[in-house]
């Protein structure tokens, strides 16, 4: 299997799943760097996975579907370009083989789902929009705090090996918040060196892992001390682990 991040818009990434014959993706915002992955690597596109509604992750659905026939999956609480089967967590997608759990992931937006796989050439593989990033998580555009941390909890409890394929490339800009509010880890330290030379050689710091995650991302480890000495420096009412939470979060919205 090749998992490739491809590049669309400033800071996007649609995935692609092969097998050097069939295909997947996942939220195609844009068809054409698609089609010319496709086209380059002599595979046919046969699922399209989606994990929620907003443009830049749906926008190439319809011309991949008419240039490929592929049949799209997506969440069913979210208005969606139709035709499209419609999933919600507990559901399952087979493709090439493997078999895709759903999970329900609210918080970023109201329905947003992720899809993952326990085995994808001896690792597990997570497909998670715009709800966990590297170092970082999603705005809160339709759903609670209280969602997003269970939705979160939900991803951190997948096992370590987990590859993390998130959307966007957010990682520098999320660790530079997550040093401001964790300062003493080195573990952070560490991670943070390693992808700003990525970044440097213009390679994707993704796909992460759900370890390095649980090491350094200040929005899974909300109940660690340190960061709840930070969320009450930055937000003094906060005083459980949502209120914690979401003070981080709208302190994150404004750094």
């Amino acid at each position: 299997m090749k998992l490739i991040p491809l590049n669309a818009f400033a800071d996007n990434y649609i995935w692609l799943l092969h097998d050097t014959h069939q295909a997947l993706v996942v939220d195609p915002g844009d068809a054409q760097p698609v089609l010319a992955a496709l086209q380059h690597s002599g595979v046919q596109l046969t699922t399209i996975l989606v994990t929620h509604h907003h443009p830049d992750h749906t926008g190439g659905v319809e011309a991949l579907r008419q240039a490929t026939g592929a049949q799209v999956f997506g969440p069913m609480r979210e208005t969606m370009p139709e035709p499209l089967t419609r999933l919600v967590g507990g559901d399952q997608v087979q493709c090439m083989g493997l078999t895709f759990k759903v999970m329900d992931v609210p918080g970023h937006t109201a329905g947003h789902i992720a899809y993952f796989c326990d085995d994808v050439d001896g690792a597990p593989v997570l497909f998670c929009g715009d709800t966990l990033f590297s170092g970082g998580c999603g705005r809160l555009f339709e759903g609670s705090p209280a969602q997003m941390l269970a939705s979160l909890d939900t991803l951190a409890a997948l096992p370590d090996a987990t590859r993390v394929c998130c959307a966007h490339e957010y990682t520098l800009s999320n660790l530079k918040f997550a040093r401001a509010v964790d300062p003493d880890n080195q573990a952070l330290a560490h991670y943070t060196a390693q992808a700003q030379d990525l970044r440097e050689r213009q390679q994707p710091t993704l796909p992460s892992t759900i370890l390095r995650e649980r090491e350094i991302n200040p929005f899974l480890r909300t109940r660690q001390a340190a960061l709840i000495e930070a969320a009450k420096s930055h937000d003094a009412s906060a005083s459980d682990e949502v209120s914690v939470f979401a003070a981080l979060r709208q302190w994150k919205n404004k750094f």
